[in-house]
């Protein structure tokens, strides 16, 4: 009589799968899901991922021992006794670490069994699970094929060839992943329900609708047209990088759906991705996007601080969230909108729940907004990673910036050589017409000095280089007046936000030309940089404390935006108690000031990012796998994961809970613990390590031991300047 040897067991019908079953079904969908090159491996390691299912104490322990028995290192070693080459080693690599995710390679001589490395798990013991060779049926792999494709572009680079491998890894595992996952999903009766929907040419019709609706009739606007139709006359060029180099106010969003939504039907893209660098600008694009293409499209948010749960009760339907939420495990997506950080994470983590998404990646047009804000200490890893997605996953991406760095030539210095790169705008004469306003540097002035400029001008922008900073001169400033921090929560910035832009709208329309403005209705803003990139703020006057020339060009992008005035200023400043660290950035515009008369023109931009990169060329390379490995038998996935940070200076979040939502929410947090995390993230605001350690010593925050923060005494929270570190009683004036 032949043993049912079982995968899982569905506890309301409690049916069996057998491992047979699971292995083909997993092995179909890891086939479905791969590019053609690399096909016949992941079926091969969906057929081996459970072959320590067959193990006698494993079929114990599912049909209810209480023992534990490990089996994702079974089929590994199997791999490795078939395969014994590069193809095998990437088995080996994503079998092992299936459930618990890619491992260190760690070192096959010194490693031991109760080492978690790829070589401690290989050297474990195990019982008789050679069943498997009745049981399934395991193709043949054209091995020869196989390594000529890993080997392609990279034949004299060891360097290159590692990180090309260690990259194709953590794609076979995202197929493997995702099928497993699914497959026992599906098996153990949860429901698949509706997918999230798209259609692109319904959504192409809108946005050419929108574009159409415009009226060319000032010098600005006929210039924006023109430009425009530059990008749009290259659609039927293949690439694989896109440069859209567009200066601001000349309808970059619009254009680069437009192009993208063009490339994904022309040629069958499966999906959009659109990339943006920070939280705080997510919800600008997400709601354009949405009032844009309605029901022609449903929208996938992938953010740290959005969460379904939050979404309006009156949504589309009652089951949308669900949809949402099961669709953001994997970007199974056609639209989807995310962060910097998620996407990139998404590709340099370890753990299955990130790397799920990573095949999805492929057939898609990624559009990466203001793409000159990729931290430079992690360049080379970003660049290669969208060099190999372009190169290999058959997708396109398109670089999306006002101020565009030399990405043609940094992407065949630090990713591959061969990359094919068009740029979309070759004739930057009419950047000229977008200049709004001039840049006018004022040397070294006092706090009071930059207060007592903005008497002279009806709505002002401060913004500077800490969140200190913008404290003190917002309890200097009087008048009508307006604050932006990330220690605000993210739900209050959102609403000043808001309130600005009303306060904006009616100061324009009660003052036309802004005559005759009576101090009384005077605004001043005061922000850290949280606010140059993506809030469409119109002002007057913008003053900058000096920064870095993108910084400062982003600033000035919040100035006399709709180019209404003929004569408008971005007042550059250093303030006298120069307490912020100076760097080679400020130096280095101090010394483009003196150069050029205008530095937003393309030629100052361009020698400023040529500088800043050929200065940063070590602090470019330093993040590469590779400057912990030499050869792919020695890949420290786990350990790079964990060191993968795209934001230097780690923040803690701390949940202020105002409101009556917020305050059920931290209340169920006592009991519900982490889980609540991402519904909490509106709610928050951030600090530093040392800054928390100060709140903590005055007993105002408290975790309920879940690890996450949560303020205790709202006397610790301003609406108007977010969290405080010392109460009222405590303050000397």
């Amino acid at each position: 009589m032949t043993q049912n040897y079982a995968a899982h067991i569905n506890e309301k019908t409690k049916k069996i799968q057998t491992v047979k079953e699971h292995s083909d079904n997993t092995a179909e969908l890891c086939y479905s899901f791969s590019i053609p090159s690399l096909q016949d491996v992941v079926y091969v390691m969906g057929i081996f991922h459970d072959i320590g299912k067959f193990q006698l104490s494993f079929q114990k322990r599912i049909f209810g021992r209480n023992i534990r028995v490990e089996h994702s290192a079974c089929g590994a070693i199997v791999a490795k006794e078939q395969f014994p080459n590069a193809v095998g080693l990437m088995m080996e690599y994503c079998i092992a670490g299936h459930h618990s995710g890619l491992p260190d390679a760690g070192s096959f001589q010194y490693d031991t069994p109760d080492m978690t490395t790829l070589y401690g798990r290989l050297k474990r013991s195990f019982e008789d699970y050679s069943v498997y060779k009745k049981e399934l049926s395991i193709p043949a792999i054209n091995q020869q094929a196989v390594m000529k494709f890993f080997l392609k572009d990279c034949e004299r680079d060891m360097s290159l060839f590692v990180d090309k491998f260690a990259f194709l890894t953590r794609y076979c595992f995202s197929c493997l992943v995702d099928a497993d996952s699914l497959d026992t999903a599906k098996f153990c009766g949860e429901s698949i329900g509706r997918q999230m929907h798209a259609d692109f040419a319904a959504c192409l019709k809108k946005v050419d609708h929108k574009l159409n609706s415009f009226v060319c009739t000032t010098k600005l606007q006929c210039s924006r047209a023109l430009l425009q139709q530059q990008v749009f006359k290259k659609t039927d060029q293949k690439a694989e990088i896109y440069l859209m180099n567009m200066p601001t106010g000349s309808g970059k969003t619009l254009a680069s759906i437009k192009f993208a939504l063009e490339r994904a039907i022309k040629e069958g893209k499966k999906r959009i991705i659109y990339i943006i660098p920070f939280n705080s600008i997510i919800d600008q694009t997400a709601e354009e996007f949405e009032k844009l293409f309605q029901e022609s499209a449903d929208i996938l948010r992938h953010q740290s601080t959005f969460s379904y749960e939050n979404e309006d009760e009156e949504r589309r339907d009652e089951d949308y969230a669900e949809v949402a939420k099961k669709a953001a495990e994997n970007w199974d997506a056609p639209l989807i909108i995310t962060t910097m950080v998620q996407f990139f994470q998404s590709i340099y983590d370890n753990k299955r729940r990130k790397l799920r998404k990573i095949h999805n990646m492929a057939d898609s047009i990624l559009v990466f907004d203001e793409v000159h804000l990729m931290p430079i200490n992690y360049l080379q890893p970003c660049l290669r990673g969208i060099a190999f997605i372009t190169k290999y996953l058959n997708s396109e991406a398109i670089f999306l910036t006002a101020t565009m760095p030399d990405f043609s030539g940094l992407i065949k210095q630090y990713a591959l050589e061969n990359s094919k790169i068009l740029s979309l705008v070759k004739d930057t004469s009419s950047f000229a017409n977008f200049q709004k306003c001039q840049y006018r540097y004022v040397g070294e002035i006092s706090e009071e000095s930059v207060l007592e400029r903005t008497f002279a001008s009806p709505s002002n922008l401060i913004i500077v280089n800490s969140r200190k900073r913008a404290r003190r001169l917002f309890k200097k400033c009087s008048g009508r007046k307006y604050h932006l921090s990330t220690y605000m929560r993210a739900c209050d910035r959102i609403e000043t936000i808001n309130t600005i832009k009303k306060e904006l709208c009616c100061l324009e329309m009660d003052f036309p030309g802004y005559e005759n403005v009576p101090e009384e209705r005077r605004i001043t803003i005061i922000s850290t940089s949280l606010i140059e990139a993506g809030v469409d703020l119109d002002v007057y006057t913008v003053f900058r404390e000096l920064n870095g020339l993108d910084s400062i060009l982003q600033a000035g992008g919040r100035c006399n935006r709709e180019g209404k005035r003929q004569k408008a200023e971005v007042i550059l400043f250093e303030l006298e108690e120069n307490s912020y660290l100076m760097d080679e950035r400020i130096n280095m515009v101090k010394g483009l000031l003196k150069k050029y008369p205008d530095i937003s023109c393309p030629q100052c931009i361009q020698e400023y990012y040529k500088r800043l990169f050929a200065m940063k060329d070590k602090e470019i390379q330093k993040n590469m796998i590779t400057e912990k490995c030499h050869n792919i038998a020695s890949i420290p996935f786990k350990t790079y994961a964990e060191n993968f940070e795209l934001i230097e200076s780690q923040s803690i979040s701390i949940v202020v809970a105002k409101d009556k939502k917020s305050k059920e929410l931290v209340e169920n947090l006592r009991y519900a613990g982490a889980g609540l995390a991402r519904r909490l993230q509106p709610y928050t605001c951030s600090v530093y390590e040392q800054e928390l350690n100060d709140l903590i010593q005055q007993h105002v925050v408290e975790d309920f031991d879940t690890g996450i923060y949560c303020l205790i005494n709202l006397d610790y929270y301003k609406e108007d300047i977010g969290l405080v570190f010392e109460a009222d009683d405590y303050i000397l004036e």
